[in-house]
Formats: C-alpha cells, sequence, structure tokens
C-alpha cells in the first residue's frame, strides 16, 4: 500500500465518490449534487439497533463534529495523475463540512482533515474500504457489508481467498454474508413499495436462513423463500425476534406448530414444541451450578464431539447452544448497570 501525507484540503476540491459501488445505484436517484442526508442514507449508516455493530448514526456524527469542531479521523482521498481529489472514505463526513460552509455554522468548515494517496488502483481502493469499514473502527452495518462483499465477488471477481484476508473470519461465514444479501434482494425488496420499506435491520434473519436445514424445511413443508420474506416483513413479522429463524426447521415439522406460527409467530409456535424434562437435581440447581456444569462440560468435550458438531451446523444440539447463547447475552446484558 502506498503512503498517504496528511494536509487539510479545501472541501470544495474533493469530489464525492458516486462510483462507490455502495451508494452509485442508489444516488443515481437525485439530480444534482447530493445533501449530506442522501449520502448518509446512500452508505446504509445509522442504525440505532444492535446490528449496526459499531457502525456511527448520522445525527451523533454531525453532532460530535459540531462537539469537537472539526473531525478526528480524516477522510482519505485518492488523487489521479491529472491532480483530481476523490473522496474514497469519509463522504458523509465531507458532505457535513460542505453543509455547515453553506449554512455558516460557527467555525472552521473550509478545510478537512485528509490523507492524500497518490494514484490508488482499484484493488488498493477495496482494500482501503474493506479495512475501513469491514473490520475496523466504523464498521458497517451487516447488510451494507454483504452488499460490498456481493459486489467485489460478483462484479470484481475477488476469489473468496482474497475477501477472507482482507475482511478476517472464514469462507463459509463470507459466502453466508453474500448469499444472503442476494436473498434479501431477490426475495425481500419486491414486498416493499419504496426505499423506505426496506428494513436493512431484517438482514441477520437472511443470514440464519443459510444455516443447514432452514432452506430445506421450508421446501419440505411446501413453502419457497418468497413465503419466508413475507414472515420477514411488515409491522408485524411472523419471525420475530430475528434469531426464531433458527426454529424454523422445528416449527415447520410440526403441523400443530406449523398452524400457530401461520396465525400467530415464531414466538407462540415454539411455546407449542415439545421442552425437555429437566430432573429434580437440574431443577434444583442454581443458576451458578448450572453455569459452572455448562462450562466444565464445554472444557472437557472431546475433539471427536466437536468435529461432530462441526458438520451439523443444523442439528438439534448446535441449534440449543445457539439458544443458550442467546439467552444468556441477552441476561448478562439486562444485568449490567447501566453506564
Amino acid at each position: 500500500m502506498k503512503q498517504g501525507r496528511h494536509e487539510q484540503v479545501d472541501v470544495n476540491q474533493v469530489i464525492l465518490d458516486k462510483s462507490n459501488p455502495r451508494i452509485k445505484l442508489w444516488l443515481e436517484m437525485y439530480e444534482g449534487e447530493p445533501t449530506p442526508e442522501q449520502i448518509h442514507l446512500a452508505l446504509g449508516v445509522g442504525s440505532d439497533d444492535k446490528e449496526s455493530q459499531g457502525g456511527t448514526t448520522f445525527n451523533k456524527l454531525k453532532n460530535s463534529i459540531l462537539t469537537h469542531c472539526g473531525i478526528i479521523q480524516p477522510i482519505l482521498i485518492n488523487q489521479s495523475q491529472t491532480g483530481e481529489m476523490i473522496c474514497i472514505e469519509g463522504n458523509t463526513r465531507l458532505c457535513l463540512y460542505r453543509s455547515f460552509l453553506e449554512q455558516k455554522v460557527s467555525g472552521n468548515w473550509d478545510k478537512i482533515p485528509s490523507i492524500i494517496y497518490a494514484d490508488l488502483t482499484e484493488e488498493e481502493i477495496d482494500a482501503i474500504r474493506l479495512q475501513a469499514h469491514l473490520i475496523g473502527p466504523r464498521q458497517w452495518d451487516a447488510y451494507s457489508k454483504a452488499k460490498y462483499l456481493s459486489y467485489l465477488r460478483n462484479i470484481e471477481k475477488f476469489p473468496f481467498s482474497r475477501l477472507v484476508d482482507y475482511c478476517g473470519g472464514s469462507q463459509k461465514v463470507v459466502m453466508e454474508s453474500i448469499d444472503a444479501y442476494a436473498d434479501m434482494e431477490m426475495y425481500y425488496r419486491p414486498l416493499c413499495d419504496c426505499e423506505s420499506d426496506f428494513d436493512v435491520r431484517r438482514f441477520s434473519g437472511f443470514v440464519e436462513l443459510q444455516k443447514n436445514n432452514i432452506k430445506t424445511a421450508i421446501l419440505e413443508a411446501g413453502f419457497d423463500l418468497t413465503d419466508f420474506a413475507k414472515w420477514m416483513y411488515g409491522r408485524d413479522p411472523k419471525i420475530a425476534p430475528l434469531n426464531t429463524v433458527r426454529q424454523l426447521s422445528k416449527i415447520l415439522r410440526n403441523k400443530t406448530a406449523t398452524q400457530v406460527f401461520l396465525k400467530h409467530g415464531a414466538q407462540e409456535a415454539i411455546k407449542t414444541l415439545d421442552r425437555p424434562n429437566l430432573t429434580a437435581a437440574l431443577k434444583e440447581a442454581s443458576l451458578e451450578q448450572l453455569c459452572d456444569a455448562l462450562t466444565d462440560t464445554i472444557i472437557n468435550i472431546k475433539f471427536e464431539k466437536v468435529k461432530e458438531l462441526r458438520a451439523d451446523t443444523g442439528g438439534p444440539v448446535y441449534q440449543a447452544l445457539l439458544d443458550a447463547k442467546d439467552a444468556l447475552n441477552a441476561f448478562i446484558e439486562s444485568i449490567q448497570p447501566n453506564e
């Protein structure tokens, strides 16, 4: 990677990166220079829920810049051989500076802290975006990550090995993310009358859809992925919370549970499923004892069992572990003191 130089750059000399694959199609709806809000919406950031995974909301970013009288993290600029300067990372911050300048907001908004690179290749630009937003401190929400990964894989023809090298994790996780994006675009987006109806917060449900046996169970029950999208859509979706997608294979293979699900949703359907009978000892055990027993079991589990679970991520034991993880995370969060 080339070394950049740090400079204060005139905001009117920097060109917004409208060719960014994550925002290009969205911004084509607008004529002229997009507003900060339009850039913000196009970038797909700003969700206040947990799925933003660290993403900064537009209003928080705006207020932070005003409070600190500027940005702490410089924008990144690619300067071509002709001298043209394109903002490859930091379009929202650049837009905010311009809007503050136009609105005569008190402060110095005519120049913005920048790191300027000289004539970067497309591969180097992609690497910067991936490092900044897939694993960096300003992570995109899960849907936007998947959208960009899909572009790199299907349009730019990046091999999976390179995507994994850039963003970490495993090829399986990258593939699930890309496939989830494709399914959401194919089946969920047509249900939306306008862009504001498209709820990116539902994306994690489509990620869960990629797990073993979920699609098979849907098809075997006589439904299809359009039905799944309908279950995810609307103000009162059948699948809520989103982690109940994991239970679909159990629900749809049980006639009573299926009927309840179609009428009242996944949470009510789950109540009709057979629950394990706990022994007297388990019922009487304290929370601490149960946690100690689970910890001890996991620590001492045989490697053969680990391989078995790894090969059957749609099986009942794996699903039970995921359910326990969700319940434990939610409980820990509920008892943590407010900051």
